[in-house]
């Protein structure tokens, strides 16, 4: 098991944030990230995720105009901001991912299936992605707000690949965040049966 000062920096003490302290993600950090999070579980390895970083201020001007009133300033402050997304063609990768089974069959001309086991996976992905920026010592700020429709057109011309989440990386400024919130008990939660 994970000592009790690893298990804080990936959950305990962990916390999203809106604030970011001006010291920049390197392109080294960002592989070390991808690196870690690339061996975490998919259904049959099917690996759907996009990530497009977003470092450059020419970059952050062409996310701006996406971002909800509310999530500007937290993603324009960001060292980076990482748009978690989904290929519509990741089965097309299966014979190479899952070559234990002829896996694409699965969803060749299945549109539905395709974008539900697309946008499961990929989110899956997300949340390993998040664990793995904690884990090489970044701070996360997980964010919905934005429009998917136009940031999609902007950043994924192809049509195939949808955004699902963005996420802002960096060194969070611990005097902007809230107090935690609470958190419901394993009994209100969970059941063993």
């Amino acid at each position: 098991m994970l000592d009790n000062d690893s298990l804080d920096i990936l959950f305990n003490k962990a916390r999203s944030h809106n604030g970011w302290l001006d010291e920049a993600v390197s392109d080294t950090q960002i592989q070390q990230i991808y690196a870690l999070m690339k061996f975490c579980p998919t259904a049959a390895n099917c690996c759907p995720a996009r990530f497009v970083f977003i470092k450059s201020n020419v970059a952050k001007q062409r996310l701006k105009p996406h971002l909800d009133e509310g999530n500007i300033d937290k993603a324009m402050s960001a060292p980076a901001v990482v748009i978690i997304a989904y290929d519509l063609e990741f089965y097309e990768k299966l014979p190479y991912l899952f070559p234990h089974t002829d896996a694409k069959s699965w969803y060749v001309g299945k549109p539905e299936k395709i974008k539900s086991a697309a946008t499961m996976n990929a989110t899956l992905q997300g949340a390993y992605f998040i664990l793995a920026a904690r884990a090489v010592g970044l701070d996360c700020g997980p964010m919905g707000g934005f429009n998917n429709a136009t940031l999609d057109q902007e950043f994924f011309s192809d049509g195939k690949t949808k955004s699902i989440f963005i996420c802002a990386i960096g060194y969070g400024d611990t005097t902007k965040i809230f107090s935690r919130s609470p958190r419901f008990s394993f009994d209100e939660a969970c059941r063993v049966i």
